[in-house]
């Protein structure tokens, strides 16, 4: 199971996110769902979102990504999802990852999630990443 620092992820890429938080959310999770209807992304993915984001997107499970709205502090909601084995939170936030790394949880980058969202590219038969 993936639970994912959705504030976190976004904001490790300067991509202007900070001027429409809501529709950069939207976006990312759109991302993750076509990631995991392609087999791309682990399931089932638990994102949490925060703040403004939440405006972006509703609270559902589709396509086996989650969207959890953080009620309180962001890594307090994160740190609740951490319920069973097996658990890999995505974040670069070191007290997220400690904090994680004390329930039993394993925690990759953001980088290590763009990697999985990146789409292949195809040129005619061959297909390439």
């Amino acid at each position: 199971m993936l639970v994912i620092d959705a504030a976190n992820v976004i904001g490790s890429r300067p991509t202007g996110w900070w001027r429409d938080r809501a529709d950069a959310a939207r976006r990312f999770v759109e991302e993750l769902r076509d990631a995991a209807r392609d087999g791309r992304l682990p399931l089932p993915a638990v994102v949490v979102l925060e703040g403004e984001a939440r405006v972006g997107v509703t609270e559902a499970d589709i396509d086996g990504v989650r969207v959890v709205h953080a009620a309180g502090h962001g890594d307090d909601a994160l740190v609740a999802q951490i319920d069973t084995t097996g658990v890999t939170v995505v974040t670069a936030d070191r007290g997220l990852r400690e904090r994680a790394h004390e329930l039993g949880a394993e925690t990759v980058s953001p980088s290590w999630l763009y990697e999985r969202l990146r789409a292949p590219q195809r040129h005619g038969d061959a297909e390439t990443r």
